[in-house]
């Protein structure tokens, strides 16, 4: 009984620390022991989407009695990127700024480290804002609500992926770094399936479109990272996760359009 609870109490552990980083959430128990549990707590990333998008589909149903559609739309988009810290947008920014440029690799890598953002990485972020807003606000009201769970679902999902397929590129490190170990691909495969698991039960019609977008996008991405880059970064892992959750949004239209 005792190995039981012990093994439990890892875990919980391992799901709180991957959801303090993830996420602003304030659960401070057991902070301190975090650096512990880096290496083993991204099998726990899907969980915190899933958590994520409970949250935030719970939370548009209930919005879409009292509001239209539109405004709906841009709150949950606000309860997506706040819910973060907004970590993932400045990836994102970071990684439109490096890719973008014309420069060799270090000098790229240069360029995503500065905390400051550039005129490329303000318009990647402007462009996927609109055309998650683009898409939410184009489908059935009835749609939204698990459209928005999945989105960051699918995000975290895509983030281990990519931790699984591409080497880390700092020679340095960095803080995606913390989170490459061996067990990645095992993370990613958790992740692969519960994530098709869950658009077969919960959303049948809607799977083969959203993961085929999804495919298309990851392999596009991060071949893109490894070319430029040579592997993913911190910032590109935050971006692959954006990129994401803005095609399932888009597939879930698509979906509509096609059907």
């Amino acid at each position: 009984m005792g190995v039981n609870n012990r093994l439990l109490a890892v875990l919980a552990m391992r799901f709180c620390t991957a959801l303090r980083f993830l996420t602003l959430i304030p659960i401070s128990w057991r902070a301190e022991e975090d650096p512990e549990h880096f290496a083993k707590c991204p099998v726990f990333f899907v969980a915190v989407g899933a958590l994520i998008g409970g949250i935030g589909a719970l939370t548009a149903t209930l919005l879409l009695i009292f509001f239209p559609q539109p405004v709906v739309a841009v709150l949950s988009l606000l309860f997506l990127a706040f819910i973060s810290g907004c970590l993932h947008l400045d990836g994102l920014a970071d990684s439109g700024d490096g890719l973008l440029s014309s420069r060799p690799r270090e000098e790229c890598l240069t360029i995503m480290k500065d905390s400051r953002a550039g005129a490329m990485g303000i318009v990647v972020v402007v462009i996927v804002l609109l055309a998650k807003y683009a898409a939410l606000t184009a489908m059935p009201p009835a749609t939204l609500g698990l459209a928005v769970f999945f989105m960051p679902l699918a995000g975290r999902s895509a983030i281990l992926l990519t931790m699984a397929g591409l080497p880390y590129a700092r020679r340095e490190g960095g803080i995606g770094r913390l989170f490459y170990t061996e067990s990645s691909k095992k993370a990613a495969a958790i992740a692969v399936l519960f994530l098709t698991l869950g658009l077969a039960v919960i959303a049948p019609g809607h799977g083969v479109p959203v993961l085929v977008g999804l495919t298309a996008v990851l392999i596009l991405f991060n071949r893109w990272c490894k070319a430029k880059l040579g592997g993913a970064t911190g910032d590109t892992l935050g971006a692959v996760c954006e990129l994401s959750e803005t095609t399932v949004a888009v597939m879930f239209t698509a979906t509509f359009s096609l059907f």
